[in-house]
This record gives structure tokens, C-alpha cells and sequence, in this order.
């Protein structure tokens, strides 16, 4: 669920533990603020967390809770695909919550796909995808792309729009499961992110004419809104560092952490200054 945008969206994601590692691509958790997995096989519904993401890569590792005795997919660790593989792209397509198979070949390796934005999820260039000519749609991202064995090779990713013929992209497993095991060993990177990121609770304006990062909106909720924060007042400094733009401040807020204490200063609409400090939240998966 994205909570704070009064949305939902639906993927797919693959088993890797009996109790409960789930592999996924990073743009069908982006912004979440909660998350629902039904095991396909069972019916069974489980509460999922983020474990963490790499949005540059986009992967993400979940943990499901009270999960026990589920069954790992079979991941091909000997061969990667090649040209002219057969494989078959399974997902939630179209997010109906039944999973659709798609046969198709593997056309080329080592392809770049840029994906577009949507919504709140930045679009990203990837790399080193298998491209396939399975018929992959919305909702089965994040969902394995077999080979003839049934093996997982991929983690289907993106498909092309616009056109008669869908030309879709997987990213080969290995290098999802080298990044997924970063992940699981916590170890944050440049592209990483451990567990949820720290959340203040507002929007930031585009157009700020003043000084400082303008506040477009504030989240009920929020230590934000506790904080007394308004759409149209302008936070001037975060622990005591002076912020001079929007996108300074979001930075400055992206590298904390949940339960970080934060000091801020900020001007109100009605021209006053103010001040208080807040502690952060758990933010959407980003």
C-alpha cells in the first residue's frame, strides 16, 4: 500500500528461504507503506518488511513475518541464460493476484533498458539485462523468468510500451542475488539502503522564491505535523546547518536515519521564525 499517496500497486516476488526471504525489483516496493504477500501455492497471507532496496540496481529483499516452511524457487547457479534460451516469464500479471506464464526466448544479454517514471518512482537506466521476448506486463515485476528446467535466470523487470510487439527485460539472477545478499548481511552502500529510511512527513515545493526549502504540504501523522509545520513555511536549517533549497533539505533528511533526532528551523507563512526538534519516523521504502 502506498499509504501516504492513497494508492496501491501489485508485483511479484520469489521465494529464497522457508521462512520467508522474498526477491523482488525495488519499483514494486518503492514508496510503500505497508506490504501484503499471498503465497500462490497456499493462499497464505503474510505481513512483509523491507529488509532493504537498491533503487540503482532495482532490487529489493523482503522478509515476510511468521513465515515458516515455505518452499525457495530452484535458482540456476551453473548457467546463466544465453541467446536463444527458452524461458518462461511468470508473474501477477496485471495484478489480478493469479500468476500468468509467458513463454518466450532470450533475444540478446547484456542489454541497457531505461525505465519510465511512474507516480512516485523514479525512472532508472539499467543494465546488463537479458532482454526476452516473453510477453511480460504490469504486476509481473519482480517475478522470475524460468528456464526450461523451471530454474529461476531472472527476475522479470520491464517490458517495452507503445508498440504491437512487447520486448521485455529480466535482470539475470546472479546479479540480483550478489545484491541481495548485501542486503541480508546489512551492508549499506552508495546504492543500498538498510531497512526503511528516517521520515519527516512533508512535501517539498519545486519553486521555493525565498531562501531556504518551501514546504508544500505536511502529512498528518508525521512528526512533521507534530512539530507545528504548515504548507507554505520555509525550513531555513536542519541541526543548526543552514538548508537553501528543496533539494538540499531532501538530501540532507534521505542520509537519516529512523529515530534520529533533528533540530529545525524554519520560517512560518505568516513571516515568524520557529523552531523545534523531532524525531524521525519510518519512512515509504525508497
Amino acid at each position: 500500500m502506498l499509504a501516504y499517496q492513497n494508492a496501491a500497486a501489485a508485483g511479484t516476488g520469489i521465494i529464497l528461504t522457508s521462512d520467508g526471504l522474498i526477491l523482488t525489483n525495488n519499483h514494486v516496493v518503492e514508496g510503500s507503506t505497508s506490504i501484503q504477500v499471498t503465497d500462490e501455492s497456499t493462499g497464505e497471507a503474510y505481513t512483509a518488511t523491507v529488509v532493504g532496496t537498491d533503487a540503482t540496481h532495482d532490487v529489493a529483499l523482503l522478509q515476510l513475518q511468521n513465515a515458516e516452511g515455505l518452499t525457495p524457487a530452484s535458482i540456476e547457479s551453473a548457467d546463466p541464460a544465453t541467446t536463444g534460451d527458452a524461458v518462461t516469464a511468470v508473474g501477477n500479471a496485471e495484478g489480478t493476484g493469479d500468476l500468468v506464464a509467458a513463454s518466450g526466448t532470450v533475444v540478446a544479454t547484456d542489454q541497457p533498458v531505461t525505465t519510465q517514471a511512474e507516480g512516485s518512482v523514479a525512472g532508472e537506466t539499467l543494465t546488463g539485462m537479458l532482454q526476452v521476448d516473453a510477453d511480460i506486463v504490469s504486476g509481473d515485476s519482480g517475478g522470475p523468468l524460468l528456464d526450461a528446467d523451471g530454474d529461476v535466470v531472472g527476475i522479470d523487470t520491464a517490458a517495452s510500451s507503445g508498440s504491437a510487439q512487447i520486448v521485455g527485460f529480466a535482470i539475470p539472477i546472479a546479479t540480483a542475488l550478489d545484491i541481495a545478499a548485501q542486503i541480508e548481511q546489512g551492508q549499506e552502500t552508495d546504492t543500498i539502503e538498510i531497512g526503511y529510511p528516517g521520515f519527516l512527513g512533508i512535501q517539498v515545493a519545486s519553486n521555493a522564491t525565498v531562501a531556504g526549502a518551501g514546504v508544500a504540504g505536511v502529512i498528518d501523522g508525521t512528526p512533521a505535523a507534530d512539530a507545528g509545520l504548515a504548507a507554505g513555511d520555509v525550513i531555513t536549517a536542519v541541526n543548526g546547518t543552514a538548508v537553501t533549497s528543496g533539494s538540499q533539505l531532501s538530501a540532507v533528511l534521505g542520509a537519516m536515519e529512523p529515530r534520529e533526532q533533528v533540530s529545525l528551523s524554519w520560517t512560518t507563512s505568516a513571516g515568524s521564525a520557529a523552531s523545534a526538534t523531532v524525531t524521525l519516523v519510518d519512512g515509504p521504502a525508497a
